[in-house]
């Protein structure tokens, strides 16, 4: 693997150099809405942005289709695309000025504004259903991009609005959004900028967590020094539901309540991500609570890395995603078996599926439950491909989990009971144990880059940086607020 950023010691002010560049080129949204449109081929497109919140005092935040083929983040937005003997023609519609509403929800664009923040011809609302009507022929398909689906058991609030503008019409709606999930799995370099730039971001929270994790902590402050920080240096908000696990919460997998206390002698399981213009960051630490992790959670944590290791290694441009997992699984079952948590690497137990019939399970997934990655983008589990192509982002978080009651939910077999009694001596040294490491990468055409390389999770290296004093948070980076400079939008100037 290649770290096209290098490694470096922990020191709580130091910042990755980042290749920046800004906002997304208007260009490039176009490119993307034309390369929508080839794929269509012919027709009608409608593009349904984000309705507005129920209450004017909920944030609004855009759908992630709608951002990447638009950048436009008002509320109730729609684009009408249309093919014709000349090409396709565009325009999107927005909310209308008006000082009334303006004074409880904030500035609009506009229509006289709207063109020049998205470079799409743009007009009001109150006329999209006149322009989608002059376009669309009684029988005729309607492509359409959103949370849409007319054959549903309940309509979705995006289905609503686009069946009130269709007013009873004849038409057939068809959903392309899955076109558009195909167009994201490779990132741009503007994407690519972004993604950096939230994920330096968490790793900065993650900096200050380390300094600040001790016994006797509540998760939830653990979870407000990590949002602070997100929220300091401009991100819209966590990608996710903050995930901050002391204890048997460590091996819940996406436990969030956050409402125990650190004790003495546990590990805190951290994953948290920044949503930096609506690109996520997802990075796990697993620490120790009294900043030492002691000879039990020391092996679990060494398996887990060198399982991460392993599938990095696995991790190269045009590879299939798949042979990072077949790595991950082989060191962790390895790693198990080794233990004593599991009887063999290939080993089996009867496990339940879903239907609630028996069937036979390996061993390890009695530990580790989930897939090994996922793809990062506008969505913290983003559309990503199968292989490992140049411009991919993804994670790689492998993870043991040794939930304190897991003997007690096996199904009762012969076979399970046999298997408890060979591993309940060594699950006793273990339980209540869960560990995950988490980090971001891109596929670059020369290998992989690791985007949180800045962040420490060797055993050595984080207990050292636990080892710091804490003096209150990271004292403000001021290049790291500056970068929101990027995306400031004055809209008092159009007055």
């Amino acid at each position: 693997m290649r770290r096209l950023f290098a490694v470096v010691a922990f020191v709580t002010l130091t910042v990755l150099p980042l290749p920046l560049q800004g906002q997304v080129p208007l260009e490039e949204y176009g490119e993307r809405r034309q390369a929508l449109a080839e794929e269509v081929g012919e027709g009608v497109i409608l593009l349904v942005g984000e309705a507005e919140p129920p209450q004017d005092y909920i944030r609004f935040f855009q759908n992630s289709p709608f951002q990447y083929l638009t950048g436009f983040r008002e509320t109730n937005a729609m684009v009408v695309m249309a093919s014709g003997s000349g090409g396709w023609e565009e325009r999107i519609f927005v909310n209308p000025r008006d000082p009334a509403t303006e004074t409880w929800e904030g500035l609009r664009f506009g229509p006289e504004r709207a063109e020049e923040v998205t470079g799409i011809p743009a007009r009001s609302l109150e006329e999209l259903q006149e322009e989608l009507n002059s376009h669309l022929a009684d029988g005729e398909p309607l492509y359409v991009v959103g949370d849409v689906d007319p054959e549903a058991d309940i309509l979705t609030q995006d289905t609503q609005r686009v069946l009130r503008l269709l007013d009873d019409r004849d038409v057939e709606i068809r959903n392309v959004t899955g076109i558009v999930d195909g167009l994201r799995q490779i990132k741009s370099e503007a994407e690519q900028d972004l993604l950096r730039r939230s994920v330096e971001i968490t790793v900065l929270a993650h900096k200050d967590i380390m300094r600040k994790m001790e016994p006797g902590l509540g998760e939830f402050e653990l979870q407000a020094l990590a949002e602070y920080t997100f929220r300091r240096y401009g991100a819209d908000r966590p990608a996710f539901a903050s995930i901050v696990g002391s204890g048997p919460n460590s091996t819940i997998l996406h436990y969030n309540e956050n409402d125990s206390f650190v004790e003495d002698g546990e590990v805190v399981k951290i994953d948290i991500g920044a949503s930096y213009q609506g690109y996520a960051g997802d990075i796990t630490r697993t620490y120790p609570a009294n900043g030492t992790f002691s000879e039990a959670q020391r092996e679990i944590y060494e398996i887990v890395l060198e399982a991460q290791k392993a599938a990095e290694e696995a991790a190269e441009p045009g590879a299939p995603r798949d042979l990072m997992f077949q790595e991950a699984n082989r060191v962790l079952a390895m790693g198990l078996a080794e233990l004593g948590l599991i009887e063999a690497p290939g080993a089996t137990y009867d496990c339940e599926t879903p239907a609630g019939a028996l069937a036979e399970c390996p061993q390890l997934m009695m530990y580790y439950m989930h897939g090994l990655s996922h793809g990062i983008g506008l969505d913290v589990h983003d559309p990503w491909p199968a292989t490992l192509e140049p411009g991919t982002a993804f994670t790689i978080e492998p993870g043991i989990y040794v939930r304190p009651n897991l003997l007690e939910i096996l199904p009762d077999t012969d076979r399970n009971q046999a298997l408890v009694e060979a591993i309940e001596p060594t699950f006793e040294r273990y339980k209540e144990i869960g560990v995950r490491i988490e980090d971001d990468y891109l596929m670059t055409e020369d290998g992989l880059e690791w985007l949180s390389a800045d962040l420490p999770r060797e055993v050595d290296e984080l207990e050292a940086a636990m080892a710091e004093p804490w003096g209150g948070p990271t004292p403000r980076i001021s290049d790291v607020v500056e970068w929101y400079r990027d995306f400031q939008v004055p809209r008092w100037e159009h007055r």
